[in-house]
């Protein structure tokens, strides 16, 4: 480098010694490139500390974008150059933002083609800054040719907007930029089209939602794109380099601009925190960072809430606001650009609202001020007008202006509330409209204690949506179950909703069943007093207002009756029907818990749940037919189901004596639990068995597959094992089922008098889907059981399965509960534990250890965590009666569970 021919990097770096900086290359005691990489590091680790010792961000973000320019400005002079040719910064690096591993996009413009010596040296020079570790992405262009890519490609364009020159000759650039005047090249019109267009798809492959679990604060709805996004339209069309040029000029009120700065702080600080955590340009905040990053925040964990539940409350509060201030610029500028010097046709509504083509506007300024019900009034004018499209930009500055006037006296006014249950009574529009009243900061305040939950989130894997957007799935979830869709796709939640008496009593069930989450304590109850009051205000009878309360407080109970009791068991429906008490309670709480449940996790609703409900509601039908007082008998149920069967195997031409000697064998229980098509099934494979084996056909073992038919269970692949009873025989099998990455979601057990045990297990894949019915899948799963069961005397493999990244950052302190009701044949053992490969195995492998015996087992799976009931005895088929061996085993079950989660559960993927 020619050093005195060098010019000095003109703008200050107050923590950069550019003169020991240039003394140490004109020494040339070290190569230039260790030079350069000793002050990029050590720039690196002060600005580090500076962030950790909380500067402002945006002091850290342009001046790394200010020592990368001085970096290139050195790297540059280390080569010979032509007068026409320039070095620029073009995207973020180009606005002078730069995080730690923001990517560095440069633009070398030339003049036409450059000649054989410039090519070598924009070789080297590329070569030198990756080799110094710099981030960059690169191109070599011409004027011409940067105008021919910007014509054809919106983001080449967007990028070249914020282009500045960095080293070099500045007049090429200025060049540039006057052929890219929007009277030149994609006027304000087009350029807007193509950026909202940019925009809705970036939001769809984000889920269209600012409330995912993991999500990304660059380009999800309300990060950091949305707000560049505003910027770069807005600065097109009104032709300025930055946002604040803008103030004064009637494009955003200064309540707007504050928001849009403090909450690009915020994000810029989340994403420089990010970065260093991850040492890579990360823009997803996974679980590990959200810990991690509201630690170094400051956030600490409190009485209801976690750190990291408060940092992510935060944060959707923020980029909700953000999304808010981006619906309103965006829509503004449609209205300013695409809309201007367009005929519009106003068509008045009322004394307070007119239609302006598509969209809703006030009839004049002050509407609200002087009718503040006029705040519920719009919304309600919507869901009752299908030809509103939207709200103008206007009207939507002066809701957002005047929303403080919802006050005590606004929610105590009567007409108000009958607006509002007026809105929950539409046919039509009620989701759509209540999500507008939240991004519009209506219904927050309208319902306080549901502006308490926005934003609001739940640190696992089962809630995947904050309380607030979970709720309002909740009501488009009831919504959608009067679609002609619905009929296929839930047709009892259809034919329910289809001849609900005031299904608006269901919605605010749905708005209120959530409603005290975070506060402590049980919410369903403490929802109740929320509800009651909310009924009370809007003049429910009596008798809605105790369905209501009855709704929010029982809300949980028909998804754990379902999916953690033994529901083919008529004491259970029996016990279920009387806390339901009547059909219409029953058909509420159902389409309620279906809403509820797909609201919470769309994964979680797969067949077997969607069968296990059906069953339920069902079974209970009939107990609530038959009458409460006329509980079904068992020995009625195991009548009818043998003279079912009877009748099936006759047809398969079956001998009855052969028939009765098998069933001689069952207990009752095989009788209630099973059904007769499974009865049937199972018998004739038995029989077959037993008749090979007196030909001499030497086998013992039968292991059965096939995917459930319409009727009971019909969500999942059945897995019948029928094999000598020996202790490690369920081991064996819930292992070479992990095996085969089949997750077990009910296990019924049998032992027979003939010293066989007769076991179905019901399975689903890692999707949460029955497998295909394709013979090699069914066969795979037949011939891996009956290797691990010919292992079963010397049994004491646990299968070693790697454990899924975001299962492993969540670590839940098993608790084990056995509980023995008199008269009960067995002891209900109910375990709560961190969700791991290979942990039903491992309880198998406790069960040997404590020489135990299953008779049944319900699989429950919520997010990062399981839910397992067991109905065990001891060896000799008795329940656990003693008190402090029941204590020993659940202390033994929890150390060794926990033994699971510490020791990592094998590699995460």
């Amino acid at each position: 480098m020619q050093l005195a021919k060098t010019p000095y990097f003109e703008r200050p770096l107050f923590f950069f010694d550019q003169a020991r900086f240039r003394k140490a290359l004109a020494e040339g005691v070290k190569p230039a490139l260790e030079i350069f990489k000793d002050a990029a590091g050590a720039a690196d680790t002060q600005m580090a500390e500076r962030f950790r010792e909380g500067e402002d961000v945006r002091t850290l973000v342009h001046e790394r974008a200010l020592f990368v320019d001085c970096l290139l400005h050195y790297a540059w002079h280390q080569y010979q150059w032509p007068d026409n040719i320039s070095l620029l910064a073009v995207g973020g690096y180009g606005r002078g933002e730069l995080h730690p591993h923001s990517d560095i996009d440069l633009l070398i413009l030339t003049h036409g083609k450059p000649d054989r010596v410039t090519v070598d040296n924009i070789e080297r020079l590329v070569a030198f800054l990756w080799d110094l570790g710099l981030d960059i992405g690169h191109s070599v262009r011409s004027v011409e040719h940067c105008l021919e890519l910007a014509a054809e490609d919106i983001t080449v364009a967007t990028n070249l907007m914020e282009c500045r020159t960095v080293v070099g000759n500045d007049a090429m650039r200025e060049r540039l930029v006057n052929h890219m005047a929007p009277d030149k090249l994609w006027p304000a019109e087009k350029f807007f089209s193509a950026k909202y267009t940019e925009q809705r798809e970036r939001h769809n492959r984000q889920q269209a939602s600012e409330y995912n679990l993991e999500p990304n604060i660059k380009n999800a709805p309300g990060g950091l794109r949305d707000i560049q996004t505003i910027g770069w339209v807005a600065k097109r069309y009104f032709r300025v380099r930055t946002l604040k040029q803008l103030q004064g000029k009637g494009f955003f009120t200064e309540e707007e601009f504050a928001i849009l700065q403090s909450g690009e702080d915020f994000l810029w600080r989340v994403r420089y925190g990010l970065h260093l955590l991850a040492g890579r340009a990360e823009e997803r905040l996974l679980f590990d960072y959200q810990r991690e990053l509201a630690k170094q925040f400051g956030y600490v964990d409190s009485g209801t809430q976690l750190a990291v539940e408060q940092f992510m409350h935060n944060y959707y509060r923020v980029v909700m606001a953000l999304r808010e201030l981006n619906d309103v610029l965006l829509q503004f500028l449609d209205e300013a650009i695409l809309q201007r010097g367009q005929r519009q046709s106003v068509t008045p509504i009322n004394e307070r609202f007119q239609l302006r083509d598509s969209t809703i506007e006030v009839t004049q300024t002050r509407v609200f001020q002087e009718q503040p019900s006029a705040l519920l009034e719009i919304f309600v004018l919507m869901a009752e007008n299908p030809d509103i499209q939207g709200v103008r930009a206007s009207t939507i500055r002066l809701i957002r202006e005047h929303r403080h006037l919802i006050d005590e006296k606004f929610r105590a006014d009567p007409a108000n509330a009958e607006l509002f249950m007026q809105l929950l009574r539409s046919p039509r529009g009620l989701s759509t409209q209540l999500s507008r009243m939240t991004r519009y900061g209506v219904l927050g305040r309208y319902l306080p204690e549901f502006g308490r939950v926005t934003g609001q989130m739940q640190h696992d894997l089962f809630h995947i949506y904050t309380v607030d957007a979970h709720t309002l799935q909740v009501v488009r979830n009831m919504r959608s179950f009067r679609s002609p869709e619905a009929w296929q796709k839930s047709p009892i939640a259809a034919e329910i909703l289809a001849r609900m008496r005031k299904p608006e009593l269901l919605y605010i069930a749905g708005l209120y069943h959530d409603i005290a989450k975070g506060r402590g304590g049980d919410h369903s109850k403490l929802g109740v007093v929320d509800a009651d009051a909310f009924c009370r205000r809007h003049q429910l009878s009596g008798r809605d207002r105790r369905l209501v309360c009855w709704l929010v407080e029982k809300h949980l109970l028909m998804s754990a009756v379902s999916q953690k009791q033994d529901i083919t068991d008529p004491e259970v429906v029996h016990d279920f029907a009387r806390t339901v008490g009547d059909r219409e309670h029953l058909d509420y709480l159902y389409a309620l818990t279906v809403a509820d449940i797909n609201a919470t996790n769309p994964e979680l609703w797969n067949s077997w749940r969607a069968s296990l409900m059906r069953q339920l509601y069902q079974a209970t039908r009939r107990a609530l037919r038959r009458g409460l007082e006329n509980p079904i008998d068992r020995e009625e149920i195991i009548e009818e189901t043998r003279s079912q069967a009877r009748s099936m195997l006759r047809a398969m031409g079956l001998p009855m004596a052969s028939v009765e000697n098998i069933w001689a064998q069952m207990g009752e229980d095989y009788f209630v639990r099973e059904s007769a098509d499974n009865i049937a099934w199972h018998t004739a494979a038995i029989h077959q068995l037993h008749s090979a084996s007196e030909k001499g056909q030497r086998r013992d073992t039968l292991v059965l597959t096939r995917n459930s038919g319409p009727g009971e269970h019909d969500g999942a692949t059945e897995v019948f094992v029928y094999t000598p009873d020996r202790a490690n025989v369920f081991a064996a099998v819930v292992t070479g089922l992990d095996m085969l990455n089949l997750d077990i979601h009910d296990a019924r057990l049998y032992s027979s008098a003939s010293g066989y045990t007769v076991d179905t297990f019901y399975v689903l894949d890692e999707s949460g889907q029955p497998l295909l019915d394709e013979p090699h899948q069914l066969e795979q799963i037949r011939k891996t059981l009956q290797e691990e069961l010919a292992l079963v005397e010397d049994y004491s493999k646990v299968i070693q399965r790697r454990t899924p990244r975001r299962l492993k950052m969540f670590e839940l302190a098993t608790r084990a509960s056995i509980t023995t009701e008199p008269g009960d044949q067995y002891s209900t053992l109910e375990i709560t534990s961190a969700d791991r490969p290979g942990l039903l195995a491992r309880i198998a492998r406790i069960f040997i250890t404590h020489d135990l015996r299953l008779h049944n087992a319900r699989i429950s799976t919520l997010g990062e965590r399981v839910e397992d009931t067991f109905h065990i005895t001891d060896a000799d088929g008795h329940p656990l009666l003693d008190e402090v061996a029941s204590r020993e085993l659940e202390e033994d079950i929890c150390r060794e569970l926990d033994a699971i989660q510490k020791s990592g559960g094998g590699k995460a993927e």
